[in-house]
Order: C-alpha cells, then structure tokens, then sequence
C-alpha cells in the first residue's frame, strides 16, 4: 500500500495544483504571539486541527489565513498582516483576520460555541439562538471571504475548515466562480430531526452546497448530511455517488478520517525532553502507583469528564484491592470559560474531584489527581508513557486525536485504551476497549479490566492499534482529501 509521508503529500500538490495557489482557511491560527519579559514569543495553541494541518502547510507551502487571537499577533505581521511560519523554521504564509471583542464574543463564543457546537454534538446542552449572534457571524464569515479574495492573485484552491466559517464557500463562489473549494467539518453533523431545529438552517446548507467538496471524519456523518439535505432543501441528492446537486453545482460529499503525524509522535516521545518531563512528572506529583489511568482533554462537557469520574469512583467502590496503588490522573485545561456552561462545568469537575478523593485516600495518597498544569507537548507524551491506561470517554466526538496520540506514543508497544464508542477513533480503533460513556457501570467494568490485562494481551491489542495509526496517518488524510479536491479541480479546468 501506498506510504503517505510529508513529501508524498507535497508531491501530490506539486503535480495536481499546476499553476494553482493552495489555502487553508479556519478560525483556529497555527501560532499566536504574546509578549513576555523577554520580548515577543510564540506558541502553538492545543488544537486538533492545528495538530492535523500544520504539517500539511509545512510540506506543501501556500497560505493559512485564520484569526489573529493572540495578544501580541499585530507585532509579529507586517503591514497586510502576513507573517512567516513556523516562526523558527519558516516555510509558509500565515495571514491573520482581525476581530473586535464583540465580534469574537458574538461569532465565536455565541453562534459558533453557543449555538452549532451544541447542535451538533449529542451531550444535552440546549442550543440558544440569538439573532445577534447569527448577525456577527455572518459579518466575520464575510470578514474571512474578503480576506481569502485580497490573497488570490490567480487560479486557486481554497480548502476551508470546521463550522465557524459555514457562509464562507459561498460567499467566495459568487466572487471567483473559477477557484476549487473544499470544506472539511471537523465535528459531528446531527441527525436531520436535530438541525432542523436552527432558524438559519437553509443558510447554512446554502453555504456548505457552493464547495466542490464536503469532508466528515466517517460515512455515519456524511450519511446524515444527506439525510439534512434531503428533507430541507430542493436539491437532488444522489446517494450512491454520495454527492448533492443545488442551484446548478455538484457536491461531493466524502468521509476522510483524520489522524496524527504517528512517526513524528513516536520519535518525539522518544526524546531526553520527554524522559526528562517523565522524571519531573513522576516525582513533583508522586506518579508511582501501580497503576496509572489517564484522562487528557480540553474541559468540554463533550468530552463526558464528569461520567468518567463517577466510573472511577464506582471502580473504587467495587475494588477497594485498588486503594493505594492505583491513580487516576484527569490533565487539561479550561476552554471556552466566558460561556457559562463551561464554567459549570469546571466546577462540577473540581467538586467531583474532592468527593472522591475524601472518600477512597488510603494510606495518605488521593486517588485521582487533577493536573491542571499548562503542559508542554514534552510534557503530554510523558504522561502518555507514564500511563497504563488511557480513558476517552467522550459523549460524542467527530474523531478524537487524543486516543491515536497515546497510541502512536506508546513506543514500547503496551499500555490499553479505553475509548467511547460515539467517537469517530472507535470505528478505527475496534481493538480499544470500547464503552459506552453514559453506562457508567460498565465503564468502571472495562477499567476493571484493562488494569488487570495480562501484558501479552495488552501488546497484543496495542501492536494492532499501532499498526492502525501508523498506516492511516494525517497525511494519508490530508493526501486523500486534497487528492480528490485537485481530481475536481482539474475536472472543472477540463469542463
């Protein structure tokens, strides 16, 4: 089988865009700067689409245009605020879109994080619609279109990311009907009888149909996208070709799993770095339990960290043997704090936290720590090799990058992974153990089990898990997907 590395993605681009420009657009930068006492430094937010897609950029050049949402972004550009990154290493051109603070609280936090977030995810959070929510989003969707035109200078294809920018494909087919344009939609799409209920429905399919190209992580979403199109709009939706015809344009609509760069993720974990952090890790939070689970994620009530604490708690019960000699180590950090329901959320967490810990501390040591340390990426793979066993235990999640970060990891080839099965990884990854978040019995089973595996169990599954991640890696993602934009591309050239 074809081996999908940086070079075999560059070599696609360079043979298939011909005189073509390529560009990423999304909400989330690849880097932000911020001042400090030493002068302006950068950083590279946690982000699963930065994870997947500066890699990309970096093989293949072109230009990532997002917004600049660092404080110190307009120090580091020039006057048509370009800058060049990685910012030590350059090799292409990030171009930053400005905000207001009510913009980025009306686009981002409300209609994006209030409004389609909820929607899409199935965790019981009730959507809010505020018209003026929806008025700031569609500005700032047009804000990007504009942004996207002043860096066209010729044929291009415009590869566009996630629901923060759903208005933007058409916005830019009615200016530059000649350019290819693809969209990858990095969360789930819900079931007809949920999207129905947003008042901006119509617009929204409207602007995702102007792609030539739609993008799910699996063909579960794809198939209720089709479903969505189907019962809301006058469109002809051809399902054996998986594609939709609107107002005259073709639609493909495609599932490309997204993943991680496995080899860069092994070697790094690997590093003196990385044993060094392992060391530090180990003896500032006394990581010397027998057993270690792992819980790593943003603090998103998507993510089921509150189910997964009270699967810990009902472990602990069921097997006081544990007491002493297991931890559970839930690291992250808050997101999305100015919305009350994360703020809750943060608080729920804590306060399980301390419950279970008052009940199950034997011999002096707590039984779950909550590390909500800044961790750098050195320090996210030693917890990944510190841990016997990872939890992901997501309410519903479009992929997951978490689960085939440990996996790909885990270098010494042991350790186990408890994944949920509403997460796009459990279609990929059948030999984790899978549980269902909301079965918080059965969840404090499976963990049951998977510290008691037998190694050559363990190897066993991780070895096959590893295989899984290692050959269906980000740029077999990328490479498909861009694969089939520019095979449209040139489709459209010929017609």
């Amino acid at each position: 089988m074809h081996q999908w590395t940086a070079n075999a993605v560059k070599e696609l681009v360079d043979q298939r865009l011909g005189d073509a420009s390529l560009f990423v657009v999304s909400n989330r930068e690849p880097y932000l700067h911020e001042m400090d006492g030493t002068g302006l430094r950068w950083t590279r937010p946690a982000s699963g689409l930065v994870t997947a897609l500066d890699p990309i950029l970096q093989a293949t050049g072109g230009t990532w245009i997002a917004h600049g949402a660092g404080g110190a972004d307009r120090k580091a550009v020039d006057v048509d605020g370009r800058v060049m990154v990685p910012p030590d290493d350059p090799r292409y051109t990030l171009r930053r879109v400005w905000l207001t603070r009510e913009e980025e609280q009306g686009y981002y936090y409300g209609y994006a994080n209030e409004t389609l977030w909820p929607l899409c995810h199935i965790a019981y959070i009730r959507p809010t619609f505020r018209p003026r929510d929806w008025e700031h989003y569609r500005s700032v969707n047009e804000r990007f279109c504009q942004t996207v035109l002043e860096e066209l200078s010729g044929p291009a294809a415009v590869w566009i990311h996630d629901y923060h920018l759903t208005l933007v494909p058409r916005l830019l087919r009615s200016r530059r009907p000649d350019i290819t344009l693809a969209h990858f939609w990095h969360i789930p799409w819900p079931a007809p009888e949920v999207f129905r209920i947003c008042p901006w429905k119509r617009e929204l399919l409207d602007g995702l149909l102007a792609n030539d190209l739609l993008g799910f992580h699996i063909r579960y979403h794809c198939d209720n996208f089709l479903d969505t199109v189907a019962r809301e709009l006058e469109a002809r939706v051809d399902r054996e070709r998986s594609s939709v015809t609107y107002r005259g344009h073709t639609t493909l609509v495609r599932p490309f799993p997204i993943s991680v760069d496995a080899e860069h993720i092994e070697a790094a974990a690997g590093s003196e770095a990385v044993a060094r952090e392992m060391v530090r890790l180990r003896e500032r939070y006394g990581l010397v339990h027998e057993r270690i689970a792992l819980g790593f994620d943003r603090f998103d009530y998507t993510k089921g960290i509150p189910d997964r604490l009270l699967a810990v708690d009902r472990f602990l019960t069921l097997h006081p043997e544990w007491a002493g000699r297991f931890l559970f180590v839930q690291a992250g950090i808050p997101s999305r704090t100015r919305i009350s329901a994360y703020r809750s959320l943060g608080r729920r967490i804590q306060r399980a936290v301390h419950r279970i810990n008052r009940r199950h501390a034997a011999r002096g040591r707590a039984p779950v720590l909550l590390l909500d340390e800044q961790l750098s990426q050195a320090g996210i793979l030693a917890l990944y090799r510190i841990a016997d066993c990872l939890m992901v235990t997501s309410l519903h999640d479009g992929m997951n990058l978490v689960a085939k970060e440990y996996v790909a990891a885990r270098r010494d080839g042991d350790g186990t992974l408890l994944l949920s099965e509403f997460t796009g990884a459990a279609r990929e990854l059948p030999q984790a153990l899978l549980v269902n978040p909301y079965d918080v019995a059965g969840t404090a089973d499976t963990l049951a089990l998977a510290l008691a595996m037998p190694a050559a169990e363990r190897q066993r599954r991780m070895s096959r898990l590893r295989e899984r991640v290692h050959e269906w890696n980000i740029y077999r993602w990328a490479g498909e997907m861009l694969g089939a934009l520019l095979v449209t591309r040139q489709g459209r050239a010929a017609g």
